[in-house]
């Protein structure tokens, strides 16, 4: 990789996979937009490390509440600590069991501009409207089983490149009526799992392919990525405060509709 290439892709992981745009949809037309090779199982390893570090750090409270719960476990169903991790746990379980199938049965089938278009426009439609139309009436810290057992069950379409996971969990999350910040907050709790499940199976094929070895490039890309992912929690967070997800659904349609386009047209940006 050269070192754009790197920089890019580090930093286009660090400032989407939190935001309600799809990480993997960027990742995955990085390459065929800039005519550059895959990044490799390595790199994908390092900038996802690198976000997760940064949403560990971000919400820092949150994760020092559960990991002084988890002795608590099975005492006091009403420890705050205790339930956030059962409401994660909940949540967890349906992607956790799709991705593996997927992982298995389909691979990268769906790393296809077209699927890739649809999913970024389609999901940026349900964004909206689960967004305008979904109330405020529920806080995070009163979550319901129920609640985060749909949370969960909708994060599966995220397995869809372009679907966006923080996109599907926000939406489902107001369409329940929780606000725009705790949605923002519960989902990005629910990345931390789904990032350490994610990494450990990538991380598990790098060992199988032998190039597990820590290098240079790897540490730059996390480090990059880290960075890049806290200041674009910092900036979302502060933007829910006073404002709506609509310019994430804006943004949205012109990547969706400008990859479609290239896609039906079979606009050829890379040649030889």
């Amino acid at each position: 990789m050269t070192l754009v290439h790197l920089i890019v892709v580090a930093i286009v992981q660090g400032i989407t996979e939190f935001l309600p745009i799809s990480s993997s949809g960027h990742l995955a037309m990085v390459p065929k937009l800039a005519c550059w090779p895959d990044q490799g199982l390595l790199i994908d390893v390092a900038v996802h490390m690198g976000t997760l570090g940064a949403v560990i750090f971000y919400l820092w409270r949150d994760v020092w509440l559960m990991l002084t719960a988890v002795t608590r476990i099975g005492v006091g169903r009403r420890d705050p600590g205790v339930r956030l991790i059962i409401m994660l746990a909940i949540a967890t379980v349906p992607v956790i069991i799709a991705g593996l199938l997927i992982h298995r049965y389909a691979g990268n089938a769906l790393r296809d501009l077209v699927v890739i278009g649809w999913a970024t426009l389609g999901f940026g439609f349900v964004l909206y409207a689960c967004d305008r139309f979904g109330s405020t009436r529920h806080q995070a810290k009163h979550m319901t089983r129920s609640s985060a057992l749909v949370i969960g069950l909708a994060q599966i379409a995220a397995l869809i490149p372009g679907a966006s996971r923080a996109g599907v969990t926000i939406s489902a999350a107001r369409a329940l009526g929780y606000d725009r910040q705790d949605a923002a907050r519960f989902s990005m709790l629910l990345s931390i799992p789904t990032i350490i499940g994610a990494g450990a199976l990538a991380g598990l094929d790098l060992v199988q392919t032998g190039d597990a070895t820590l290098q240079t490039d790897a540490v730059i890309a996390a480090g990059l990525a880290f960075v890049t992912a806290y200041i674009a929690i910092a900036l979302m967070m502060r933007w829910l405060r006073r404002a709506s997800f609509t310019p994430f659904v804006v943004y949205r349609i012109i990547v969706g509709g400008g990859v479609l386009v290239f896609a039906y047209t079979g606009a050829q940006i890379c040649s030889g």
